[in-house]
């Protein structure tokens, strides 16, 4: 044994892991078909969800929908998809530790299958059913993510090693927001190849069964990677559900009450989705309404500039800023989002974004770039800081009040939306807005550095 490593095992071997049966070491992360199968299984769920969801944004704009006359929709839309993450997230953690992690991906997945399914059937009758089948295609999306998140962020843990946790969550956030940029890009795509418009301004959405047919396909192909996840025990198989575990678990209410840190970082990661959850519908809206694109893959491609910058965002958190201590990467992360945000925020006379497109996309993955440094630390800090028993449920949590921030993204979009407009501001000026949401985690939280 090298001199360097801990003797204590727990900390090398994963729960289930098997000598015997030729399981790969977790040590060696890339060597691990875990490891690609959980990240492939994440990166196409992604990829699906952003697809649909930037399908149901662009729907969403003023103008389009032909139910609505000059309404962005956006911040309702952003809100439906969120309403099950707030609603039945302790339900799907108190899941992912009575059950097997590995088996409710597994699960989930073929839930996904028959999702997209109903994405096809909803296109194809759009004209009878308008946006009630749509919209609840997309109710179901936010069900099956909801179920689905407690077990793909909780089962790191018990995969890999703790010294592997932030490579592992950088490499998977790395594809996840890969992911992002793809499904949102092509969403745009997929919508200005297959959308009918009509003489009188409105657009027929029908033949967009065509893109949901692919969205079946990435399930289907994401079903079977997941099958390649090492099967883990169940954390706490004989937990029980009583009704105040669907806030949060007595279990966890008492770990808060003594780790106020915890609690603390619970609430930042709140407030910092929070603002998450509004930056897509913006930058919709400054492409589609401020700069008048109207290609809505250009749209699209500039809404991707956040993901691209997240991706470049982790691989400086794992490379070049590894050194540094989580509490300065995660302060660092907040001045540069909220630097982005405040030039991002600026217009010209006449009311065209000061940056143009090419600036524009540049301080947005700029923007990203920060949201990466921020959020990689944080989030190892949440899944590690928890004991194993609970840590289903913990996470369970955190997307509890996560999604609460996505929530509240909504209607608060929509009120930011009504304060510009009331101003006489363009919409980039919501970037300020936002700023201010993050202006005080970066005057006052600290993240813990043990």
């Amino acid at each position: 044994m090298d001199s360097n490593q801990s003797p204590d095992t727990t900390d090398r071997i994963p729960a289930g892991y098997d000598q015997s049966a030729g399981d790969p070491p977790k040590s060696q992360l890339l060597k691990d078909k875990s490891f690609w199968g959980l990240a492939i299984t994440q990166f196409l769920g992604a990829f699906n969800d952003n697809l649909y969801k930037q399908m149901m944004l662009l729907m969403a704009l003023p103008g389009v929908a032909a139910a609505v006359k000059g309404g962005d929709r956006q911040g309702w839309a952003t809100a439906l998809f969120s309403l099950p993450f707030v609603l039945l997230s302790s339900y799907a953690g108190f899941l992912s530790d009575r059950y097997s992690k590995s088996s409710i991906i597994v699960i989930c997945k073929f839930a996904e299958i028959g999702i997209t399914l109903l994405a096809v059937l909803a296109f194809l009758f759009y004209g009878d059913l308008g946006d009630w089948g749509t919209w609840s295609v997309l109710l179901l999306m936010g069900v099956h993510s909801t179920f689905f998140g407690p077990g793909k962020y909780g089962i790191l843990p018990e995969l890999f090693q703790k010294k592997d946790a932030p490579r592992a969550n950088g490499l998977i956030l790395m594809s996840t927001f890969l992911a992002i940029i793809l499904g949102v890009v092509l969403a745009g795509v997929i919508k200005d190849l297959l959308v009918i418009k009509n003489p009188d301004g409105t657009e027929d959405f029908s033949r967009l069964w065509i893109g949901s047919l692919v969205c079946t396909a990435v399930a289907v192909i994401g079903t079977v990677f997941s099958m390649m996840i090492r099967k883990t025990p169940p954390a706490q198989p004989n937990a029980k559900l009583v009704m105040a575990d669907f806030v949060a678990s007595e279990d966890v209410r008492k770990l808060f009450k003594r780790d106020k840190p915890l609690l603390i970082a619970i609430v930042v990661s709140s407030v910092f989705w929070l603002t998450g959850g509004i930056v897509m519908p913006v930058v919709n809206a400054i492409g589609k309404i401020q700069m008048g694109l109207t290609s809505d893959g250009a749209v699209s491609v500039l809404t991707g500039g956040l993901a691209i910058g997240i991706i470049v965002g982790a691989v400086c958190a794992n490379l070049v800023l590894k050194q540094m201590k989580a509490a300065t990467q995660v302060r660092l992360g907040l001045i540069i989002m909220i630097a982005s945000m405040l030039i991002l925020g600026f217009w010209l006379p006449g009311g065209k974004p000061m940056l143009g497109y090419a600036g524009s996309l540049l301080f947005l993955i700029l923007a990203g770039i920060g949201a990466a440094v921020f959020v990689i630390p944080l989030q190892v800090f949440l899944q590690q800081r928890p004991p194993a028993e609970i840590k289903g449920r913990m996470i369970a949590t955190m997307n509890f009040a996560n999604f609460v921030g996505i929530l509240l993204a909504g209607p608060l979009y929509q009120l930011f939306v009504e304060v510009s407009s009331g101003l006489g501001w363009p919409v980039s000026s919501v970037f300020w807005m936002m700023s201010l949401l993050l202006l005080p985690l970066a005057l006052f939280y600290r993240l813990p550095n043990d």
